[in-house]
């Protein structure tokens, strides 16, 4: 056996208890918008069939084609795939469990997701995704308020500097029409396409006009235009939307080449982006995907949503000057003596029965190095049990943030931590 010694896989990452307090927070903040807006945590398989990815992002995409973790099950062959994105999943299980039965559901999920890119800054094989999901609404009012929610949320975090883009992808005719156009256009021009155009181009031509090559932005910004195509019904919903963000002072730019990158798109798009992460720079995307549900063998429904990278985000809010925030703690318990090391024990456990936060030193040490560990700890107190305090049923209670220490009876001591946590 070799001793060498093992690592994570490239591209997925540890998060280190340090790291992971701004994790928690900003999942605290994230999920009480949610819950502000209505909308309810739903929870999928980190492994779905293989099946439903390449039935709903297309198999002709650069996530099916080069990006998913799939492989057959050792036990009975079955071809599974660690999950690219939770659109897909989501309405697996809203379709498996016949959730739309009674009404509409606004959902949330949240968790990782894996992808098999070249890791860089903001992009990694394994990331996360806040996931936002309104199922069964066919109104432009549900896709503003997507738009309107996100807003909302860069203000509660502080984040700056992220500009909105939006589009229309238009309805199913008006696609068919535009692809054909498309694809008469670039045969047309086909010494300048690259390789990736041209493997596209009868498969996916939608595709390049998202091309970051600079040698086509020329051919691709002379290229046939969707908007051109669609018909009254889909320009009007889109009219609504600008027109809410509009009276919400919400400003945005329509980019008619924003398609992303998933097959399962119609109507509604949008990226929320920023120029601080370099290429990676959408930290939101999202639009209206109606035709998901049939797509997967279900009854047709209506449905939009977004996913947010936590990764990207957190990434914003460090270069703003965010810390990592301390772990919350109320107490360090700190004890020498036989009788004080009984009594210490039974003691942390009557604080935590009063909501407090308590750690419990473990390992020995004198009182002057438990105290130092004490002081590093965060803690709003410090409560100190020798023999002598346990023999008088007592505890000295310090204050670390400045204060006089003061003896306390056991029995009142919940009470005079708490006077010190609310100051």
């Amino acid at each position: 056996m070799s001793n060498e010694t093992l690592q994570a896989v490239r591209g997925m990452n540890d998060i280190l208890p340090d790291e992971a307090e701004l994790w928690l927070w900003f999942e605290d903040v994230v999920r009480a918008w949610l819950e502000s807006y209505g909308y309810r945590n739903i929870r999928m398989p980190l492994l779905e069939p293989t099946a439903l990815f390449k039935r709903a992002i297309g198999e002709v995409t650069d996530i099916v084609e080069k990006e998913m973790y799939s492989f057959a099950d050792e036990l009975n062959g079955d071809l599974l795939t660690l999950r690219p994105e939770g659109t897909a999943s989501c309405v697996r299980a809203a379709l498996q469990h016949n959730l739309l039965y009674n009404a509409p559901q606004r959902l949330y999920y949240s968790g990782a997701m894996f992808r098999h890119e070249r890791p860089q800054k903001g992009r990694y094989r394994q990331f996360h995704q806040i996931g936002v999901e309104a199922l069964g609404f066919a109104g432009p009012d549900i896709d503003a308020e997507m738009i309107l929610m996100c807003a909302r949320l860069w203000r509660k975090l502080g984040i700056r500097d992220v500009a909105l883009q939006i589009n229309t992808l238009g309805d199913t005719a008006a696609r068919h029409r535009h692809r054909e156009k498309l694809i008469a256009y670039f045969e047309r021009h086909k010494d300048a396409l690259d390789a990736d155009a041209m493997r596209r181009l009868h498969s996916n031509p939608l595709r390049i006009l998202d091309s970051k090559n600079p040698a086509m932005q020329e051919l691709v910004a002379a290229a046939p235009k969707l908007m051109d195509e669609l018909e009254d019904e889909a320009l009007q919903h889109f009219a609504a939307v600008q027109a809410i963000l509009k009276r919400h002072e919400v400003a945005f730019e329509i980019n008619t080449r924003l398609v992303r990158g998933l097959d399962y798109y119609n109507r509604t798009v949008f990226e929320w982006v920023t120029t601080r992460l370099g290429a990676q720079g959408t930290v939101c995307a999202g639009g209206r995907f109606d035709g998901l549900f049939g797509q997967l063998g279900g009854k047709p429904a209506p449905a939009c949503g977004f996913a947010m990278g936590i990764e990207r985000l957190l990434a914003l809010l460090r270069e703003d000057g965010m810390e990592n925030p301390p772990a919350p703690l109320d107490v360090y318990l700190v004890h020498q003596g036989e009788l004080a090391d009984k009594l210490a024990g039974v003691a942390a456990e009557q604080l935590r029965d009063a909501g407090l936060r308590v750690l419990l030193h473990c390992g020995g040490g004198g009182f002057k190095s438990q105290m130092k560990k004490a002081d590093a700890s965060n803690a709003c107190c410090a409560v100190i049990i020798g023999d002598d305090e346990a023999r008088a049923g007592q505890a000295t209670l310090k204050p670390l943030r400045g204060g006089e220490q003061v003896c306390v009876a056991l029995g009142e001591l919940p009470g005079r931590i708490h006077e010190l946590v609310k100051q």
